[in-house]
């Protein structure tokens, strides 16, 4: 059989159409096997191969095959019967990651937002389970430097004169500081700092327009608050609490296959997500 030719499979009364190389990938697989076979490995129902195996389940296995991936979506519980199913195809590499499914499964991400509102100036601190999402986060926010007349914090327009972009504090991978307000007056000058978070692209001064801006943005981006609490009423301190479902990193398996022979595979996690 050609390799570009179409090949149509009935998979448990599930209907799927591929490429022959597709089930060629691993030659040695029993689907390669069939296609090879012209069908004596399977019955032939009407042009179809049929498999009498899970229709559902295969379509992870075809997904595989396609892009030598494993992608599932999070609410997914069957790995066990997954795996019977790589190990019935004789997909090895694929049997032998399924068996370690907690690179698989997806892990519960939390987030705090420590807000405090002192006078004229508000104080943020972030902390996360997972540093590749705060560094995503102090990408998004930029603090500007500058100056405002009057004696009011809470203009929403900052002065026509230049704004200084301002670093974030990082104390580590997992958590960043910043502020907004003004710092002290100067005669009728205050000399203030405004926060923007992208893609918003506002430059607010005033504290509780920036808190309800972050919370939004990170309830845009998946998380659910689950919690909000007033952590010292002297220092007017505000813990707010986040979490969401974070999808596992994607995993790719790497085939070295020289011609003639089986191959080996070697796998290989995607960088999607960095830290932990």
């Amino acid at each position: 059989m050609s390799s570009r030719e179409v090949v149509a499979l009935n998979v448990g009364g599930v209907r799927f159409v591929t490429l022959a190389s597709t089930l060629l990938r691993f030659p040695d697989c029993r689907l390669a096997q069939m296609v090879s076979s012209d069908g004596r490995e399977a019955g032939l129902v009407s042009g179809e191969l049929f498999v009498d195996r899970d229709g559902t389940l295969f379509s992870y296995i075809l997904d595989f095959l396609r892009t030598l991936q494993v992608s599932l979506p999070p609410d997914f519980s069957d790995y066990q019967r997954l795996q019977r199913e790589a190990e019935f195809y004789g997909l090895s590499p694929l049997a032998d990651l399924l068996k370690q499914e907690h690179f698989l499964r997806p892990r519960l991400e939390v987030l705090e937002v420590r807000f405090s509102l002192q006078e004229r100036q508000a104080f943020f601190r972030v902390f996360g389970s997972c540093s590749a999402t705060v560094q995503t986060l102090a990408e998004q926010i930029t603090v500007f430097s500058g100056q405002q007349s009057g004696q009011s914090w809470s203009s929403p327009f900052p002065s026509q004169k230049p704004l200084v972009p301002l670093p974030l504090e990082r104390p580590s991978h997992h958590d960043l500081v910043f502020q907004c307000g003004t710092d002290y007056p100067a005669g009728d000058q205050f000399v203030a700092r405004y926060v923007s978070i992208k893609p918003d692209p506002r430059k607010l001064i005033n504290g509780t327009n920036v808190l309800g801006l972050l919370l939004d943005t990170l309830l845009r981006a998946g998380f659910r608050l689950t919690s909000s609490r007033t952590v010292s009423r002297e220092e007017k301190v505000e813990c707010y609490s986040l979490e969401r479902m974070q999808k596992a990193a994607g995993i790719t398996i790497t085939v070295n296959q020289a011609p003639g022979s089986p191959g080996t595979a070697q796998l290989k996690r995607s960088q999607v997500q960095k830290g932990k």
